[in-house]
């Protein structure tokens, strides 16, 4: 889902006795003064144990802590458990008995049948059936939903379910949007095999109970906080909303357990890559459907019945069609990783696609990318090559994720 950009290279500036990193990055994205830069609850916890921080989506936040790299931060999670401050991302909750239709009127998802308390990955689509952004709503019941959508399209989400909020209201709908600021709410994500293992003695909730995607309320170390069982690395783990001023006091708890460390945003690039899972800007957006996106799964049943959804005839035609594109997995065992841009070729050595995300994989070896080719190269073992600083190198397409997924779910 959601998060940030992938991070090419960073240079140091100081502010007090902080760290600051500015990053450039592969998309030209533009970054404030640091100096104008919001601070998340969490700021003065990232200073205290050696944030090392960007500008990122106009939050300062860290991109990895002093006594780790961020490829041995990346295996930690992988092994034991890590906290990421996601305090930047924008958390809504929506109440009135209309608040279902309303918000199915902008995404795809059953959330007419989902059982309360479950969550469940979904897309505000445009007219086109485009992806305005990818976000996690949760039923908390028939009246209540809590929404987690991403930074960077902050402003867009939120004019979006202003506007359309505002037009169903006129029309009599009872129906509440209450955008939470992050001066009242923090989100941490505590990911890895070890996440649910450290949060249970801090906790009366029975996490045994707490399957993948679902959501319930309780205290955690002492404070009343949202715990809902899901991520974006492919890990087992929660993420936690907290009120803004106790948020330190429960990080500081889970990191009382030896399993724990904290990590930044350059683990959490490289972890959620490796896990096959998409980021808005540069694998997803406006111009892209979920069919293209290979997320044909998020259009439910009942919706693709209903057709009442954005762009639901463009949408179920591609689906019943096909698209020219699909977004698939991109291996290469040695050398550069490719990058966003990156062009993708043929054996005839023409362009046929580009490439939307890569990394090196910390847990493979080699790199692992992802992109859109066309419909019928995206079989697995399809060799392609990827230019990578003007030299074409070969390259694999692969299934995703490339590490498996270690939910939570019931067998």
């Amino acid at each position: 889902m959601i998060g940030f950009r992938n991070i090419t290279r960073v240079s140091l500036k100081k502010e007090s006795n902080i760290r600051i990193w500015c990053i450039n990055t592969t998309q030209n994205r533009s970054y404030g003064d640091n100096s104008k830069s919001k601070k998340t609850p969490l700021y003065d916890f990232h200073e205290k144990y050696g944030g090392k921080l960007v500008d990122f989506a106009g939050y300062l936040l860290p991109v990895q802590y002093s006594d780790q790299s961020v490829s041995s931060s990346h295996l930690f999670t992988r092994s034991n458990a890590s906290i990421f401050d996601v305090s930047h991302m924008l958390q809504t909750n929506v109440y009135g008995k209309d608040c279902i239709s309303w918000f199915e009127s902008l995404c795809p998802v059953n959330l007419k049948e989902m059982p309360d308390g479950t969550s469940s990955l979904t897309v505000f689509l445009n007219s086109k059936g485009g992806i305005i952004d990818d976000l996690i709503v949760t039923k908390v019941k028939d009246n209540q939903l809590y929404i987690v959508s991403n930074a960077g399209r902050m402003d867009v989400d939120k004019q979006h379910m202003q506007e359309t909020s505002e037009t169903y209201i006129k029309n009599g709908k009872d129906l509440k949007v209450e955008f939470l600021n992050v001066t009242e709410r923090a989100l941490i994500a505590v990911q890895g095999p070890k996440a649910v293992s450290a949060l249970q003695p801090l906790t009366k909730i029975n996490l045994e109970n707490l399957m993948f995607m679902t959501s319930t309320v309780g205290q955690v170390a002492g404070v009343e906080c949202r715990v809902t069982r899901c991520g974006y690395t492919g890990e087992d783990g929660v993420e936690i909303s907290i009120p803004a001023d106790q948020a330190s006091s429960v990080a500081d708890a889970l990191l009382h357990n030896d399993n724990v460390k904290l990590a930044g945003l350059g683990a959490r690039d490289s972890l959620r890559l490796e896990a096959g899972l998409c980021l808005y800007g540069n694998d997803i957006d406006e111009s892209i459907t979920p069919v293209e996106a290979n997320l044909t799964w998020l259009v439910s049943k009942r919706r693709r019945g209903e057709l009442n959804f954005p762009g639901a005839d463009i949408i179920m035609r591609q689906i019943k069609e096909g698209v020219d594109k699909r977004r698939v997995g991109i291996r290469m065992e040695k050398g550069a990783p490719a990058r966003k841009d990156a062009a993708v070729k043929n054996s005839e050595g023409e362009v046929v696609g580009k490439v939307t995300s890569g990394c090196p994989s910390p847990s493979l070896g080699g790199n692992v990318a992802m992109g859109y080719v066309p419909e019928q190269l995206k079989k697995p073992g399809t060799e392609l090559f990827v230019n990578i600083r003007g030299k074409d190198v070969s390259c694999v397409v692969s299934k995703m994720p490339f590490v498996p997924s270690r939910y939570y779910v019931k067998k």
